[in-house]
């Protein structure tokens, strides 16, 4: 069976930097479990791992695809799996970092994702009832057929939401009912490290991420992207910190408003994260706010994953 080390836990709570940690000491390759992280061009909003943070450690599924580009879960599943098993036969142990976390549990646990085939003219006129109706009136739908891909999609996520209701109505099955593993066992042998803090503190970082992003210049980030040629409805564009920002630049709402909307929704993001790796009873937690120093959480760290893998243990500080 092939190894795999994963770190994930809800946005802010310092996942790339341990990953950084832990890629260093083992001296092995990072596989990103995010699904904003493959667009080029879009750095501040998905916070990005810098060039300097990604030097001398090779990072896979980063800058891939352009923004206009779709992507899902499944091209995830079979890419990263890729990279898992090149990785494995190099003789060392690839670390997943983050992020997405129906990417990460499908890629874990082998779901297999229903093969419907899209009916346009289905779509078109889900897409119509949702300009007709709003999204929330979708999302309502497909809460009454499916309510744990309900759970899982937030109601603005329109085009998953359309595909979901798609392949009910043209198959009778939910998204992903079919998966290889039923008991929660993984199709790898992974440790699965699980960063996490006092909700009211991560709650506080998430705030002073998106003040960050927005000196760092994503307002500029986002308009270079609009005078590109990006269309502003694209899959990547929204994305949280995207989304508001485009409604800004439209003059929908003012900066303010724009700034306000990407926390809560940031907030919100990561309450659904926790809510979704609960349903993950392998996960191994660390609170990151039980360490007085960075290099005690790593040592505490590599201690677990070195007492399950036989690696040698050797002090970090």
């Amino acid at each position: 069976m092939e190894k795999l080390i994963a770190v994930i836990g809800p946005t802010a709570v310092g996942k790339t930097k341990v990953s950084i940690e832990l890629a260093k000491k083992l001296n092995t390759e990072i596989i990103s479990g995010d699904s904003m992280l493959v667009y080029k061009d879009m750095n501040i909003g998905t916070a990005k791992p810098s060039s300097d943070e990604r030097s001398n450690i090779t990072h896979h599924l980063i800058d891939i695809l352009e923004p206009q580009a779709d992507f899902s879960v499944v091209d995830f599943t079979a890419l990263a799996s890729q990279h898992i098993t090149n990785i494995n036969q190099k003789g060392v142990i690839p670390i997943l970092a983050g992020g997405t976390g129906l990417y990460v549990k499908a890629l874990l646990e082998g779901y297999q994702f229903n093969p419907t085939p899209s009916d346009e003219k289905l779509r078109i006129q889900l897409d119509d009832l949702a300009k007709k109706h709003g999204n929330q009136y979708l999302h309502d739908r497909l809460a009454a057929v499916s309510p744990d891909t309900a759970a899982r999609l937030h109601p603005n996520d329109l085009r998953r939401i359309i595909r979901a209701l798609e392949i009910y109505y043209l198959s009778g099955e939910t998204v992903s009912q079919n998966k290889l593993m039923e008991q929660h066992i993984l199709l790898y042998d992974a440790v699965v490290i699980g960063l996490t803090m006092e909700r009211k503190l991560l709650y506080e970082r998430i705030n002073q991420r998106v003040d960050l992003m927005m000196s760092q210049g994503l307002v500029y980030e986002v308009e270079k992207l609009l005078n590109s040629g990006i269309p502003a409805n694209c899959q990547a564009m929204q994305g949280i910190g995207y989304k508001e920002i485009v409604k800004y630049l439209q003059k929908e709402i003012d900066l303010a408003t724009a700034i306000s909307s990407i926390k809560q929704a940031t907030r919100n993001f990561a309450k659904r994260q926790l809510t979704w790796y609960r349903k993950m009873p392998y996960i191994i937690w660390f609170d990151v706010k039980n360490f007085d120093t960075t290099n005690e959480m790593m040592e505490t760290i590599y201690k677990e994953i070195a007492g399950k893998r036989n690696l040698r243990i050797e002090s970090l500080r």
